[in-house]
């Protein structure tokens, strides 16, 4: 296992002061670059380096140079979309991602699962979090049946058959968000489709990471090291399920925090 940074982070140094504000850390020996959607792309010009076979080479002997590899590129989108445009533009991202990886010889992608509407005039991604009324049970099989599994079983082959696996992201608010829908997913899409562990998004659903981790197993592709702090008091009142703003850190029942901030030392 190498310890790595998501570059991200480091946003706003161009790129070669990034690589070397990362060798500045020392231990670090990986890095996870964006290349578009949520983490936006700060360090890598997607385009250039895909139609530039010797743009591409030079860029991955910069990385080799500064002592680091390239653990992940990452795309976190949508796909699933219920707006067309928005869908296919995320879509394009990973397949270009995935292209990329294969170029570069990076080994994974990691995304989320995205979330689609409740119909085919649906405007906005709904995320079903209970199975009664009885009609969000119907959203929910339609949204797998309809859209997430046709999606990434194609998506899946399009990453093996270039060498690639795709880690996704467990994420509140998508299709893939606990152990039981990513195994889910898995078992539909192939073993090319992981998992990227993130325990942060695992925490504050009440879920045990180390327990987590037992039962995904060789799912787990990538990881993130990202903590949670839990107010006890605010989720003694209001639960764990919190659409606050971040802002209104007082008021929130849980608040993302670096490692070690959130849970002790021996949990991690």
């Amino acid at each position: 296992m190498k310890l790595g940074i998501f570059t991200p982070v480091f946003g706003k140094l161009c790129t070669e002061k990034m690589l070397a504000k990362v060798q500045s850390l020392g231990k670090v020996q990986a890095i996870e670059l964006g290349t578009g959607a949520w983490p936006g792309s700060d360090h890598l010009k997607l385009d250039d380096l895909m139609n530039n076979p010797a743009k591409a080479r030079d860029y991955r002997r910069m990385i080799a140079d500064a002592g680091l590899t390239i653990s992940a590129l990452s795309c976190h989108g949508n796909p699933l979309h219920p707006r067309k445009n928005l869908a296919s533009a995320d879509d394009e991202l990973f397949r270009k991602t995935v292209c990329l990886a294969e170029r570069l010889n990076v080994p994974v992608v990691v995304t989320f699962s995205g979330c689609p509407g409740d119909c085919e005039t649906a405007a906005h991604p709904n995320w079903v979090t209970t199975a009664w009324p009885p009609e969000f049970l119907e959203v929910l099989e339609w949204q797998w049946e309809c859209k997430t599994l046709p999606y990434w079983r194609d998506a899946t082959r399009f990453a093996r058959d270039r060498g690639v696996k795709v880690a996704l992201e467990p994420h509140p608010g998508f299709m893939v968000y606990n152990v039981e829908t990513a195994l889910r997913l898995r078992a539909e899409a192939g073993d090319n489709l992981g998992v990227n562990f993130d325990p942060s998004h695992f925490f504050w659903q009440g879920v045990d990471p180390a327990v987590a981790i037992r039962a995904l197993g060789g799912a787990i592709f990538h990881v993130h090291a990202k903590d949670v702090a839990i107010d006890p008091s605010n989720v003694a009142v209001n639960g764990v399920i919190d659409a606050k703003s971040y802002r209104r850190m007082n008021e929130r029942s849980w608040l993302f925090r670096t490692v070690g901030w959130g849970h002790d030392a021996l949990a991690w």
